[in-house]
């Protein structure tokens, strides 16, 4: 398998079993050229978020967004932090993640709502990672005042938010950020999984 992947992935991660390549070549970059995304690619990244599972087909992800250079854009890039603004600046499109906390059939509470737009984000992600885009997902956003300048309501839950572009070479980065675009690895197995019972990991 090792022989098959980048070497970027090669070189910074080690897999302890094999796994598609398309997950194991997904991660967060930062650089983005600032071109822009058309409406068929963007909304191709939202046909993938489709698909994804969810608790009695309730699909209870959505998704806000906005494209560079039009009148959406800055009311998104103000709820980001200054350091998520530094590097986002250069992105084609930018999405505030929420979810709907009940069911659409019955009005009760949706327990997995937010398990269930996880799912929908992944979706979402492979899609722009195979495409070749950045995809980075954050949570360096300021929740209240996204529902609140964003009209959500209250039975929504906002998520998270990503930033999404053309893959731009690391240089375009500030020194600091530079050091930081890389693919990071992960904890071993043993770290998260349990057998029949709970067990106190790493």
């Amino acid at each position: 398998m090792a022989q098959a992947l980048p070497e970027l992935i090669q070189s910074h991660r080690k897999f302890e079993h094999k796994v598609h390549e398309l997950i194991a070549t997904r991660w967060s970059p930062r650089a983005m050229t600032g071109e822009a995304l058309s409406e068929e690619e963007v909304l191709t990244l939202f046909e993938a978020a489709r698909w994804a599972p969810s608790s009695y087909n309730n699909q209870p992800w959505r998704f806000i967004y906005a494209r560079r250079d039009t009148p959406e854009w800055k009311t998104l890039f103000e709820l980001m932090v200054e350091f998520n603004q530094s590097w986002a600046k250069n992105a084609a499109l930018l999405l505030v993640i929420i979810s709907k906390n009940t069911f659409l059939h019955n009005g009760k509470p949706a327990h997995t709502h937010s398990f269930d737009t996880g799912a929908a984000w992944m979706n979402l992600a492979l899609e722009g990672s195979s495409r070749g885009y950045v995809v980075h997902g954050m949570e360096g956003f300021d929740y209240d005042k996204a529902k609140k300048v964003l009209g959500i309501p209250d039975d929504y839950t906002v998520e998270a938010m990503a930033a999404i572009g053309k893959l731009a070479a690391k240089e375009t980065l500030s020194k600091e950020l530079q050091e930081k675009e890389a693919p990071a690895d992960r904890r071993p197995l043993k770290s998260f999984i349990m057998k029949g019972k709970f067990e106190k990991t790493a």
